[in-house]
């Protein structure tokens, strides 16, 4: 049985196979899953998990290289603007574009995972960095 890091075998699946500038959506569960692009579904009622929870979980685990928010966050929902704002404080490029462009760039996503956040706009597309 494993130890550390993911135990979800389907997260550390999806972790194992990324590679450099492969995305990653982490969503709330309002947010549409693009035909084609495999939900794994992490929520267990409404809240729960939070994003900032499964957020921080993937980073551990995982070398991000840009992290793309919707731009209405900034306005909408303030705990994640600054979510947003701690990425591009390590080191992470931050990008905004509109919600509408950020639910045409999650059908790029090698997965889509999916949180019980209900508040508005808390989803990120993560790309993958490299780890040499």
């Amino acid at each position: 049985m494993k130890k550390h890091g993911h135990l979800n075998r389907d997260v550390a699946r999806v972790l194992a196979s990324m590679g450099h500038t492969d995305s990653l959506v982490i969503a709330d569960c309002g947010l549409p899953i693009p035909p084609g692009v495999e939900c794994i579904d992490l929520v267990l009622e409404l809240g729960e998990p939070g994003f900032n929870r499964v957020l921080h979980s993937i980073l551990s685990d995982f070398e991000c290289e840009r992290a793309v928010f919707a731009s209405e966050c900034c306005e909408h929902n303030p705990e994640i603007w600054d979510c947003a704002e701690s990425l591009a404080r390590t080191g992470i490029r931050l990008d905004l574009v509109s919600h509408e462009e950020f639910k045409q760039q999650c059908g790029m996503a090698r997965a889509v995972i999916r949180t019980g956040e209900c508040t508005p706009y808390a989803n990120v597309i993560l790309h993958s960095g490299v780890i040499f």
